[in-house]
């Protein structure tokens, strides 16, 4: 709001104006012609070109213009020129203008006045704007509304000047008085940020003894009304009860940006459980409410955050969460459900499993796009209330149990995983004793499903069938006393592989069998035929120990996972501690009761001292310039999502003033700078602090390089003072994340980008490597610690990562121990992007070779 924005407009300078050309259309008569010529002036003052030559010319025949167009390219002119010389001073012939942008400020015409009011507020050159003041204030009480909002806009820029205050000394008395007879909306806004941003107290007054009327304010006026709340509130956090009110109150405002804001504020001010469920709420209101899809993610974000750190709260709001699953769009419903699984208790188990299995019945309905996905991730979703809270498991594996033959893979995968799971971890829920009688229709195949699909070809699915059979038939062999039933049922078992292996080498079969399908229930025959006590442990009981053990490390992760996002805090022991019962409560409300409560709880537990460690400060501080140099300068620099914020402090070494002093950056990558640099005076000695911000639009290391460039009063030359290069880590936009084998599979074959490292390290330990691997690049190992055990000289773990951008980073890491001991294999990256590929792949190679 305070910073004026810059447009880029690019310019073919291939073919450019000749001055000449445009001084000729400047000076005849043809309107369009001058149009024409003043808008190739400005673009060529916007690459760069000063083309002085123009000014006089500009002076004599384009300013007594009475043309709309004319004037308003006028304006743009003068503000893109330079109006000041090498030692800040204004140029003498800029006293030209002063008079006509005096005569434009008492032109009848309210669209001249307002667009030179509007100008005025980018001029930083008091000279110019001195002359002027007296014309901005005959402004402030003008018949148009246009007129009265650019002229107290106008009023708050110079008054924000270096020697504003002394040329408006009563500017905020008057925009007060303005303020309390204005009736236009916008310019009532206006007015109403001059005051908060020149003088809050009277801002305050005014909100205060308007408090009844806030809510009928105007949606503009009450985004300004939040601000000051929040600036007050930082400062003065003693008086934040009076302003709670104030926000509760526009809860109920008819625009969804101020209600939004208002629960924002609520949430960053207040931590009782009264202000932190009227923000639940109303997040929760506008998700059902608004349409657009990127507004629905961002507010399922702000729930998110309530999550971590209001988790009882939200717990009251899952149903309302969970009705955002009628949006049709596939993050939502994903960011949807991850919200929901963290909200499970015992009191909503039920209410949630009932309103899953109805979502997933409706993806049985219709054919809609992605439905199968939505199918996938609501059986991941019940899968997960299943483990946690096994007495809804019954109630939920008949409805999953017809999606085993689901024409998504994927899905059919997950419904079997959760099927075994629950059989292992509860078995006395999938035991039951039933008894039907089968019906067969008139017409209808009387082979099941099971032998048609074998009858296919599928002898993948033969194997699976003969292990089943080998295993059934080896407990039957533990229960049965009698032999002569046994041997029956062996006979039947071998008659079926038998003929397995008969249908694969039958030229009838659509192909033949394959080796490793055949070896197995080759295996299975050679079992049934020669069974012993030996093998039957190995099928009956190291089988299902490997799967126990490997449910167990699942869960075990999970809890592991659970504890990292729960935040310990301590309290130090010489903390103050406040008793509030002993406490006066007079004149409080509820609300201020509530947050007092938790304010106190907060400091007891140390939550008010999470400060970011000295030492990662200091390791965040990078030195720009050498100790020698006539400028030192260092940077802190703060990465946050999709900012970086740079902190450089400048100290002058010198005995002399430097002047015009600037922070000169560019960038190469994903990187943009978002202003532009600013001039600085520095006197001898002193330091400062200059604070440039960077937009980051993918996940791709990048370079931040310039130079500080300044003058002396004894050189007039520019002396430069090139920085030392900032390297932005890609290790700062990605974060451990986890997913499930058949999603990783399925991204790795679909993934585009692959970037391969050949591995090149002293370390000959392959779990050393992989822990070293997994240090360096941020990553989360997705192979269990059981299926890495033992020493046979060959390791292969895959591991994921997703970016602040949404954006998944795939690694496979397959080695091999050689003959002398060294490592030798591959390391294969995929990605989306081919950023996160190359940048991933620089990484490794810097750092595989167990450099720190």
């Amino acid at each position: 709001m305070n910073k004026s924005s810059t447009l880029l407009v690019h310019y073919d300078k291939g073919t450019p104006a000749v001055a000449k050309e445009i001084k000729e259309a400047l000076e005849g008569n043809d309107v369009e012609a001058k149009v024409d010529a003043m808008k190739k002036a400005v673009m060529l003052l916007l690459n760069g070109e000063t083309i002085p030559q123009l000014f006089i010319t500009i002076i004599r025949y384009v300013l007594p213009s009475e043309d709309h167009t004319i004037q308003k390219l006028l304006l743009l002119y003068l503000e893109l020129i330079e109006k000041t010389d090498s030692k800040g001073k204004v140029l003498p012939e800029m006293i030209l203008i002063c008079q006509n942008l005096r005569n434009n400020l008492m032109h009848p015409n309210e669209y001249i006045r307002g667009v030179t009011l509007r100008f005025l507020c980018r001029l930083k050159e008091t000279e110019i704007v001195e002359p002027l003041t007296p014309s901005v204030l005959q402004n402030l009480e003008h018949r148009h509304p246009f007129v009265r909002r650019n002229a107290i806009l106008a009023v708050m820029s110079i008054y924000k000047l270096p020697n504003g205050e002394q040329l408006f000394v009563d500017a905020p008395e008057m925009i007060e008085k303005a303020l309390s007879t204005e009736q236009d909306p916008s310019a009532k806004r206006n007015a109403f940020l001059m005051l908060f941003t020149c003088a809050e107290e009277r801002a305050v007054n005014y909100l205060l003894s308007n408090v009844d009327k806030v809510s009928d304010w105007n949606e503009s006026l009450q985004m300004v009304v939040l601000e000051l709340i929040r600036s007050v509130c930082k400062t003065k956090p003693a008086e934040k009860g009076k302003y709670i009110k104030i926000i509760i109150s526009l809860l109920s405002a008819t625009s969804s940006a101020v209600i939004y804001e208002c629960a924002g504020t609520l949430v960053s001010l207040s931590s009782a459980p009264t202000a932190i469920r009227a923000a639940a709420n109303t997040y929760c209101q506008l998700l059902l409410s608004q349409s657009d899809n990127n507004v629905k993610l961002i507010l399922l974000d702000r729930l998110s955050e309530l999550k971590s750190s209001h988790r009882d709260i939200m717990v009251e709001l899952i149903i309302d969460v969970l009705r955002v699953l009628s949006s049709p769009n596939l993050d939502i419903r994903r960011k949807t459900l991850d919200i929901a699984l963290d909200l499970i208790t015992h009191h909503n188990i039920n209410e949630v499993v009932q309103m899953l299995k109805k979502e997933v019945v409706k993806t049985q309905s219709g054919e809609l796009e992605k439905n199968g996905e939505y199918r996938q991730m609501l059986i991941q979703a019940i899968h997960a209330c299943a483990v946690k809270f096994p007495e809804v498991a019954s109630t939920v594996v008949h409805l999953l149990m017809d999606f085993l033959g689901d024409s998504n893979v994927a899905s059919a995968l997950d419904v079997i995983s959760f099927v075994r799971e629950i059989i292992e971890t509860n078995p006395n829920a999938a035991s039951e004793t039933t008894f039907s009688t089968p019906t067969v229709v008139q017409g209808a195949l009387t082979s099941g499903n099971l032998r048609a699909l074998l009858l296919t070809g599928d002898f993948f699915l033969g194997a699976v069938v003969a292990c089943t059979l080998t295993k059934l038939v080896l407990r039957l062999e533990e229960v049965q006393s009698s032999k002569t039933e046994v041997n029956k049922t062996v006979t039947q078992a071998l008659l079926i592989m038998v003929s397995m292996l008969q249908l694969g080498q039958s030229p009838a079969s659509p192909h033949p069998i394959d080796n490793d399908s055949y070896e197995r229930i080759v295996l299975c025959i050679k079992l049934l035929c020669h069974r012993n006590d030996e093998m039957k442990k190995i099928w009956l009981e190291s089988c299902r120990q490997s799967f126990v053990k490997m449910i167990s490390e699942k869960q075990l992760r999970e809890m592991d996972e659970l504890k990292a996002k729960t935040q310990t805090t301590h309290a130090q022991p010489d903390d103050l501690i406040d008793f509030f019962h002993l406490k006066s409560r007079k004149g409080m409300s509820q609300l201020e009761l509530e947050d007092q409560v938790q304010d106190d709880l907060k400091r007891a537990t140390g939550e008010f001292t999470k400060d970011e460690n000295d030492a990662n400060k200091l390791n965040r501080i990078l030195q720009l310039t050498g100790f020698s140099d006539p400028v030192y300068a260092e940077a802190y620099v703060t990465v946050h999502h999709y900012d970086i914020a740079l902190e450089v402090t400048v100290i002058n070494r010198t005995k002399e003033t430097l002047q015009n002093l600037c922070l000169e950056l560019a960038t190469m990558g994903d990187l943009k700078l978002v202003e532009r640099p600013q001039n600085y005076s520095l006197a001898p000695a002193k330091s400062m602090q200059i604070k440039a911000n960077i937009k980051v639009s993918s996940t791709e290391t990048g370079v931040i390089f310039g130079n500080i460039v300044y003058e002396t009063s004894n050189v007039m030359e520019r002396n430069v003072v090139v920085l030392n290069d900032i390297h932005i880590d890609i290790m700062d936009y990605i974060s451990p994340a986890v997913c499930s084998d058949v999603a990783f599979r399925t991204m790795w074959a679909e993934f585009e980008w692959e970037n391969k490292v050949a591995v090149n390290t002293k370390i000959e330990n392959e779990r050393e490597f992989l822990d070293h691997i997994i240090k360096s690049t941020n990553m989360k190992c997705l192979t269990g610690p059981s299926e890495l055990e033992g020493e046979c000289g060959f390791l292969a773990a895959n591991l994921y990562a997703k970016s602040v951008f949404g954006e998944d980073a795939l690694v496979n890491v397959s080695i091999e121990k050689q003959t002398d001991g060294a490592l030798s294999g591959y390391i294969r990256i995929r990605s989306k992007t081919q950023g996160i590929a190359l940048s991933l792949g620089d990484k490794i190679t810097l750092k595989q070779k167990g450099s720190s």
